[in-house]
């Protein structure tokens, strides 16, 4: 596979972006990497090396610009169905003084291997090898369907973790049911124990991990400096929702929806509901959303506090304006891409796209001058 550097101005992305159209200002655009079989996640090891997943089950490493041949060893073995496999890749608070990072995937279950799960496991990175193996969540109860997993993961700042577990599909009314684990984001510690604030830990006949309730297919998951947790989950046909997540609190799904089923049937006469969380924004039709990151940086002041989102339909990034936990203005960047699975940034404040598919493609968008010169060269794949 050749390593591409590619660049050009956009004028149009400019009077978008807010950036001022003029000789001196610019957008880079540098191909890192292509032949990607379906990228999902990403971690950022140092400017320098970046950690991502591929669906298919492997984990790559990008080194000064050059994708290393070979996958990292040692990942367990993932089922590799529907929307199933290895998600996401999330580097531990201490990582560069434990090497340990967290990996969420869908595989089989042990003893029923028809039905499968969601896992999440901690290991520490040796080289090019994870090892010190530990699972630290499997999802309960088991499934039949290969869909809606979520498998988000992000740190709050007292250490512990966030995990986000789809409704499964088929299984959407159970997202109301504190009993399992479909439809919910979870909480625990580094270890996975539960920690002893969890909002139902102690409420009879509900899973202790539980953090808050009635989500659909959750694939964007954000803890602002401030603390507050975004988060954003597919709709069903319209109804994609951006939310500020508290703990113990319902999110209405599937009671509560602006969306309709696949068919067009009506899946709830309701909106709103007493007791139910409304999102800061909502989008009809939906935009598939799936990545979501916080930009803070200074590369692009114009979109400090925004989020950025991927959008997979019909492809490109939402930058989402937030005011006072209110979601105030939205535009679209990006979209010359196609399908847009995640979307984060750098620590040079340069913005990581990783584009869907069977060829998915690692992008960094920069401002001309302020980036190092990408690397070019050939790497076998």
């Amino acid at each position: 596979m050749k390593l591409t550097n590619v660049r050009f101005l956009w004028a149009s992305l400019f009077f978008c972006s807010g950036l001022a159209a003029s000789s001196d200002d610019s957008i880079q655009v540098d191909v890192l990497a292509e032949g990607l079989d379906h990228p999902w996640g990403m971690a950022f090891i140092s400017n320098e090396e970046i950690l991502l997943t591929e669906l298919s089950g492997n984990l790559r490493r990008l080194s000064n610009g050059v994708l290393n041949p070979a996958p990292i060893a040692g990942v367990p073995a993932v089922m590799y169905a529907g929307q199933g496999g290895l998600s996401e890749v999330l580097l531990d608070p201490n990582f560069a003084e434990n090497g340990l990072l967290y990996l969420s995937f869908s595989a089989a279950d042990t003893d029923l291997p028809k039905l499968n799960r969601l896992n999440v496991i901690q290991a520490r990175l040796d080289d090019n090898t994870l090892v010190d193996h530990k699972t630290i969540f499997q999802s309960d109860p088991p499934r039949k369907t290969a869909a809606h997993y979520g498998a988000r993961l992000a740190f709050l700042a007292d250490g512990t973790l966030l995990i986000t577990s789809g409704d499964g599909f088929n299984y959407r009314e159970m997202a109301q049911a504190l009993d399992n684990h479909f439809g919910k984001i979870l909480r625990i510690n580094s270890d996975g124990s539960v920690p002893e604030d969890n909002p139902f830990r102690n409420t009879p006949g509900a899973l202790p991990e539980i953090w808050s309730y009635g989500h659909r297919n959750l694939q964007g998951l954000v803890i602002a400096d401030d603390g507050t947790v975004y988060e954003h989950e597919h709709g069903p046909k319209g109804g994609d929702e951006l939310n500020v997540i508290r703990p113990g609190d319902n999110y209405g799904w599937s009671a509560i929806t602006y969306g309709v089923d696949y068919s067009g049937a009506m899946i709830s006469p309701f909106t709103e509901q007493a007791g139910m969380e409304q999102p800061i924004k909502y989008w009809v039709p939906s935009i598939a959303p799936a990545g979501m990151t916080l930009y803070n940086a200074d590369m692009f002041p114009q979109w400090k506090g925004s989020l950025l989102i991927a959008a997979m339909v019909p492809g490109d990034v939402r930058r989402v304006e937030i005011q006072d936990n209110k979601a105030v203005n939205e535009e679209v960047l990006f979209n010359e891409f196609g399908r847009i699975r995640n979307v984060a940034v750098a620590p040079d404040g340069s913005v990581i796209l990783a584009t869907d598919g069977a060829n998915g493609k690692l992008i960094r968008v920069s401002a001309k001058g302020l980036n190092p010169e990408v690397p070019t060269g050939e790497v076998d794949q």
